[in-house]
């Protein structure tokens, strides 16, 4: 249940007109914003009101509470949010809007508390004006200090609700002293002020302003009047910053296919899963390898990815977010994914063309990592957020119209014994460079930087393509030359820029959940006490098992102790510094060089002992398939998995390969291992999600920050690199 607060003393008084102007403008404008919160969501609506506009607002159908004053309604605000258990609106009277603005903000997906906010500063507003970066509310300024305008809506979740009631309180006494002003603005400043960490909720192609008579009721009403709302939502379903080929070829025409879903019904995640099958016949289409069939499956692709895109717009047009649709899209878009890899690769040799397993099990390894290091760094960067507008609130103070914001204009920064800031590094460079291509939208270098990076749209397109005209092989090949490039390319940028932002990231993090350590490396070789250098040992091991790799693809028949040997000394290189401070500013790259080190040494394992190649991608199928039900559920804000222990660990895994490989089994064992690990992954699934049907609707990461956990990157019910 959602409870609104509606603060009418500021709303215009239509009874103060004439009979005439009262009809022409329509409903008391409490009324209407009540309706609208009602129809956001709220199933109870407490409309603050004086004395004398009471009893005409009961008439209307209206839950009154009389107040004498605002600090009256900061009162009632607080005892309210302290009774709370479940979101809470809190609604400017003067506010109007079209409904869909309201119902967006109810309905904000972050996992944070949310202030309305204007898209540009040409919004008349009310005094108080935020800077945001990303979706992060860095700053609350005065108006004149620049910022775009809040309009007077917030929404707190549940874990900021006791913040709300300290807020509220010390917003009651300010005004006892003689600061009579907005509650809604006297709110926000103060939970500003206490460090509560807030996202934005931008109105876009929608009307929403603030109005202080009733002619600009009137013609605020106009305004939200001639605007198509259902056009208007369909258009901001589309993600805003989206990728080429979405942009170009997909979203010029899916949201037309959304709008249809929503029509007939259709939820979200049944698009999903009728995408997660479409893919299936896409790939079988790739196993079956002639010319038609290839063609057939490359139009699938593009299918697919079509309704890959259609169940994010559903999900945004219809308001239907949830932390199991979220989780449920991230594991379908890569379980399609590695099931074309797979499609592509069994086609190839059922052609004759040799080598495309092995193609298969290199983009299968590659992509994961990839994604893995997308995860965290996203999560970076979010943090890097947060940090910037804590340092805004401590070292920053202003007085707006008589009372403090708790946020202003960041200062110059200096170094501790007071003298200037160090020369901006490279690292800070291309950080400024890259925040300037992206605010560029839609030029040649924008779209350059969006491309090479290899998202999921043009890896879609760039395998139909290949596979219509050529063949799997080609197609695969294709994939991991551009994946490979667009890797180094990501991975040095962002190192140099997260050192330049000198975020202890990972030290924040539950790192036996983060690192998936299991038993062997937390009790045994966390033990030995190595306190430093965890992405080093890492990066070592990774460097170990790519020499192991290249060895046993080139040393022809050798003694297998070798082998197990070389994938023994990776583990513990890479196990040792279990127990370190994760603080450094690249220590965020540790969980993707673990994902290396255990894909590695399968496959080297594999190739030393002649384990056929669909063996060893059927191991990392799986393996893929659990880390990232691992970061959707850190994402989503679900927990860990309840049978975790049951996985082993990376380190345990490695282990049970070991032991297979000395005894001869290493390709049963590789299959044994895939089929456990899918089965304690679906056990962990019915687990989490047959027991909490109707999760809440909260995408968020695991990083910690003031206020709770920070909102997940990418689109919320769809994937990471989405």
């Amino acid at each position: 249940m959602t409870a609104a607060v509606l603060f009418t003393a500021d709303a215009p008084r239509t009874a103060d007109v004439g009979p005439t102007d009262r009809a022409d403008l329509g409903r008391d404008p409490a009324v209407a914003l009540a309706d609208q919160l009602y129809a956001a969501g709220a199933e109870r609506v407490w409309a603050l009101a004086r004395p004398d506009r009471a009893d005409a607002l009961r008439a209307a159908g209206l839950t009154v509470v009389e107040t004498v004053d605002l600090a009256d309604d900061l009162r009632f605000t607080a005892r309210l949010a302290v009774e709370a258990s479940e979101p809470l609106l809190l609604c400017a009277g003067n506010l109007v809007a079209n409904d869909s603005v309201l119902a967006s903000l109810a309905a904000e997906p972050t996992g944070r508390s949310c202030a309305l906010v204007a898209a540009d500063r040409s919004y008349a507003g009310g005094s108080l004006g935020v800077r945001a970066e990303r979706i992060r509310l860095v700053a609350v300024i005065p108006r004149a200090d620049g910022g775009v305008p809040f309009l007077g809506a917030l929404r707190i979740v549940p874990s900021d609700l006791g913040a709300l009631a300290a807020a509220a309180d010390r917003a009651a006494e300010r005004v006892a002293r003689g600061h009579d002003r907005d509650a809604t603005e006297l709110l926000l400043a103060e939970l500003a002020a206490a460090g509560v960490g807030m996202s934005v909720s931008r109105v876009r192609l929608l009307y929403a302003d603030r109005v202080t008579d009733v002619a600009g009721l009137a013609a605020g009403r106009a305004a939200a009047a001639a605007i198509d709302e259902d056009a208007v939502l369909l258009r901001l379903a589309v993600k805003e910053k989206d990728d080429f080929f979405a942009t170009y070829a997909v979203s010029s025409w899916s949201p037309y296919l959304a709008r249809w879903a929503a029509r007939v019904g259709l939820s979200p995640t049944a698009v999903t899963m009728i995408s997660l099958l479409l893919a299936l016949v896409a790939s079988a289409a790739f196993v079956v390898g002639s010319r038609p069939a290839l063609v057939l499956g490359g139009v699938l692709l593009y299918l697919d990815f079509v309704l890959d895109c259609v169940d994010g717009q559903l999900a945004r047009y219809t308001r239907r977010f949830s932390a199991f649709g979220g989780w449920l899209d991230t594991m379908a878009d890569r379980t399609k994914e590695y099931l074309v890899y797979a499609g592509l690769a069994a086609g190839a040799v059922r052609s004759g063309l040799h080598g495309a397993w092995v193609l298969a099990v290199a983009a299968i390894a590659l992509q994961t990592v990839r994604h893995m290091t997308d995860t965290w760094y996203g999560a970076l960067h979010d943090e890097a957020v947060d940090r910037r507008a804590a340092a805004a609130r401590r070292t920053s103070a202003a007085a707006v119209s008589g009372f403090r914001t708790g946020l202003a204009a960041i200062p110059r920064q200096r170094t501790r014994d007071g003298g200037p800031a160090p020369r901006a590094g490279l690292g800070d460079r291309l950080g400024r460079i890259s925040n300037r291509v992206q605010h560029n939208t839609g030029s040649l270098a924008y779209w350059l930087k969006r491309i090479v990076v290899f998202p999921i749209g043009e890896r879609w397109a760039l395998i139909a393509v290949t596979a219509a005209v050529s063949n799997g092989r080609v197609a695969l090949l294709a994939a991991l030359t551009w994946a490979s490039f667009a890797a180094a390319y990501t991975l040095v940028l962002r190192s140099l820029r997260s050192r330049a932002m000198r975020v202890p990231l990972m030290a924040r993090v539950d790192l036996p959940v983060v690192r998936d350590d299991g038993p062997l490396v937390q009790r045994l070789l966390g033990a030995a006490g190595v306190r430093w250098g965890p992405v080093k040992f890492a990066g070592a091991a990774v460097l170990a098992a790519v020499g192991l790799v290249i060895a046993a693809a080139t040393a022809g028949d050798a003694d297998a102790r070798w082998w197990l040997a070389g994938v023994a000394v990776g583990a513990v290189l890479a196990g040792l510094p279990a127990h370190a401070p994760h603080d450094g500013a690249l220590d965020w790259l540790a969980p993707a060089a673990l994902r290396a080190v255990e894909f590695l040494s399968a496959i080297g394992l594999g190739i030393a002992f002649g384990v056929p190649p669909p063996y060893v991608f059927a191991l990392l199928f799986a393996l893929a398939l659990h880390f990232y039900d691992l970061t959707a559920r850190m994402e989503k804000g679900i927990g860990p998995p309840a049978l975790r222990r049951w996985t082993l660990g990376w380190d345990g895994r490695v282990a049970a390969l070991l032991a297979c490989a000395a005894l001869g089994w290493a390709g049963a064992g590789m299959l044994l291992l895939a089929g456990y690990v899918l089965v304690v992954l679906a056990a962990n699934a019915g687990l989490t999600w047959l027991r909490r049907p109707e999760a809440p609707a909260v995408p968020t990461t695991v990083v910690p920050s003031a206020g709770g956990l920070a909102p997940a990157r990418g689109r919320g019910p769809e994937g990471p690199d989405r």
